[in-house]
């Protein structure tokens, strides 16, 4: 006979899930243009060129920006990390055992969500440095130009990610760890960052790295990138008779997609790592 669990386990064990999964599961979601409840297999994200402003005359018809409006799709897939439980009533009354199998399958979604917005991202055409140097000031102050060449908007919406070698080389920049500069540190879902040069910048030890010594490190306004969920986490619980055991299955369906190449820049980082 199948052995049903108790109702409010269930909800209990997805509620964690859920939690972990958005406290500590993803650090890039909330950095880029995020759309939840998307019905069907994809969406569009709009993209906006640059309005120009004119005079009119008097009792004249005011003048047309003529906007490009460009729609980018981002196309949903689905994702699932499960294990075989053995005894699974025993979490029942042990909170802690019950969080830590939650919170690794929301680990696994979250890290899922990332690579999704990093292999968004890594299809950014504009970029400074060549892999034959590490992380320095002077790379960031090109990057942060290129940035302002294209009317980039400097409102508290920029963001870095870079890796764990390029963030030790930003502890060697007197204004990256001098609470002169960078304030008090923020936090990113759950994670310690800077704000430095306007931007938040995030450590990320799964950017793209190529014959083992060049990392991509990128710098982008949070509009640039755009993320879509149709199904954010959930979890399900079934009893296996034949195994005499539970499996849990944790789901979710989701996309990322480049929006604005102007808005990101890649930084060719020599690692050393």
């Amino acid at each position: 006979m199948s052995v049903s669990i108790d109702q409010v386990f269930v909800k209990q064990f997805e509620a964690d899930v859920h939690l972990a999964y958005q406290q500590m599961g993803t650090k890039l979601r909330s950095t880029v243009r995020s759309k939840s409840g998307v019905v069907g297999q994809s969406t569009t994200f709009q993209t906006i060129g640059r309005g120009t402003a004119s005079t009119k005359s008097r009792h004249g018809i005011v003048p047309v920006m003529n906007l490009n409006h460009q729609p980018v799709e981002c196309t949903l897939q689905d994702y699932y990390a499960g294990d075989w439980v053995d005894a699974l009533d025993e979490l029942k009354i042990n909170v802690d055992e019950r969080r830590v199998v939650a919170s690794a399958g929301a680990y696994a979604l979250g890290r899922k969500t990332d690579e999704l917005i990093i292999g968004a991202m890594n299809g950014a055409t504009n970029y400074v440095g060549n892999f034959s140097t590490g992380l320095t000031k002077t790379l960031v102050l090109s990057a942060i130009e290129k940035l302002n060449e294209k009317d980039v908007p400097d409102d508290g919406r920029r963001f870095a990610v870079v890796g764990v070698h390029q963030w030790n080389e930003l502890l060697g920049i007197t204004e990256f760890v001098s609470s002169e500069y960078v304030g008090d540190n923020p936090i990113v879902n759950g994670y310690e960052a800077r704000k430095w040069l306007g931007i938040t910048w995030v450590l990320h030890n799964d950017l793209p790295l190529s014959n083992t010594t060049e990392r991509s490190c990128f710098i982008y306004h949070a509009s640039s990138v755009g993320h879509a969920c149709g199904q954010e986490v959930k979890t399900d619980i079934t009893w296996h008779g034949e195994r005499a055991a539970h499996f849990i299955s944790n789901s979710m369906s989701q996309g990322a997609v480049l929006i604005d190449q102007d808005g990101i820049v890649r930084l060719k980082c020599k690692d050393n790592a």
